[in-house]
């Protein structure tokens, strides 16, 4: 069915979207009636106090490459050919939190607005509350000589958060870097494998950050076959400086995002100022759709990982069609913002449209 974006922008629509109005954005209640079959996602326990009332300046923000969506499942019958559709769809996953910081469930698709490469979306397809879709997290620990005095904390905390964040779907790895990167233990389910390989990471060396995300995210994430859809996040524990790297900032943050991998990072760098190192981990989860994360004590190294785990079951999923959609490989940006000025939301800025070869 052919949807007139234009008809029912103008006729549902009819408060200006701040300073987004010109550029059409779209409140997602004008694709309500586009996703009838499918309900909306019930209220959680934590409820907006009131409905939005007007519309803040938008929030930069990204989906999932869009990809070729199975139209059946695969016959059991291997004499029967499985024809299978390509659908252009994003999955965008992302949070929202309050002034204060605190994460905000039970809001609707009405409640936000949305434009991919500076257009509404064609049709939005699924908008649910995402909290136990299966996880695939990678554990990244700088073994690099700058925290060697630090290193314990940063195992036992990330075991603590394995602990509590895995479910039976979920899965993880765990890697320590330097000047190189050593995947200790592959992705499962098993806490005591995963133990055992943080146990085995011992500091020592320079740093190169920037190329150990680069490599982690293409080789773990970016190759990772799934058939259903599971949300990818990488954990990194570092004090952000880097002095071996040939890969810049800008190449590891664009593998992440070719990778659909939200990048949340932990500093070790404890004080009460920041410095260079905590920039780069700010602007490294800022562009993936994380968060950065500064524990004033190595102690409080776990609560970072704890305000992780917290965050990754408070997240949404909205499933849509982008409009004037073109395989080139170019990167498309997205604009999601919430249309209560109380509230922000946080993904990533832009995902790369897949190229047909």
């Amino acid at each position: 069915m052919k949807i007139d974006v234009t008809a029912r922008w103008s006729g549902l629509v009819t408060r200006p979207a701040a300073r987004l109005a010109g550029a059409g954005i779209l409140a997602l209640a004008c694709l309500v009636s586009a996703t009838a079959q499918t309900p909306a996602a019930p209220a959680s326990s934590t409820t907006p106090a009131q409905q939005p009332t007007s519309a803040p300046s938008a929030q930069p923000a990204t989906g999932q490459t869009p990809t070729g969506s199975p139209e059946e499942a695969a016959p059991t019958d291997p004499n029967i050919q499985t024809i299978r559709v390509s659908v252009n769809e994003v999955d965008l996953v992302f949070t929202v939190a309050d002034k204060k910081g605190r994460f905000v469930t039970g809001l609707q698709q009405q409640n936000f607005g949305l434009l991919d490469d500076g257009r509404p979306p064609v049709k939005v397809r699924r908008f649910v509350q995402q909290t136990n879709l299966p996880l695939r997290v990678g554990i990244m620990l700088d073994t690099s000589s700058s925290i060697r005095s630090r290193f314990q904390f940063e195992q036992q905390a990330a075991t603590d958060f394995l602990l509590q964040t895995l479910h039976p779907a979920d899965r993880a790895f765990v890697e320590g870097f330097d000047v190189q990167t050593d995947v200790s233990q592959g992705f499962t389910n098993r806490i005591d494998m995963l133990d055992t390989g943080i146990r085995k990471l011992r500091p020592g060396g320079g740093t190169a950050l920037f190329d150990s995300l680069y490599k982690t995210c293409r080789d773990e994430m970016l190759t990772l076959k799934q058939d259903f859809a599971v949300r990818k996040a990488i954990v990194l524990v570092s004090d952000g400086d880097d002095d071996y790297s040939r890969a810049l900032e800008s190449d590891a943050i664009k593998m992440c995002q070719r990778a659909e991998t939200i990048v949340f990072t932990i500093s070790t760098n404890v004080g009460p100022s920041k410095d260079k190192g905590d920039d780069v981990l700010q602007q490294i989860a800022d562009a993936t759709g994380g968060q950065a994360f500064y524990p004033t004590r190595m102690e409080d190294v776990a609560t970072g990982f704890h305000n992780v785990e917290e965050e990754l079951r408070s997240q949404y999923l909205l499933v849509y069609t982008p409009a004037n959609f073109k395989r080139d490989g170019s990167f498309r940006t997205i604009y999601l913002q919430a249309l209560d000025p109380r509230y922000a939301v946080r993904a990533k800025k832009g995902y790369f449209a897949p190229k047909d070869e």
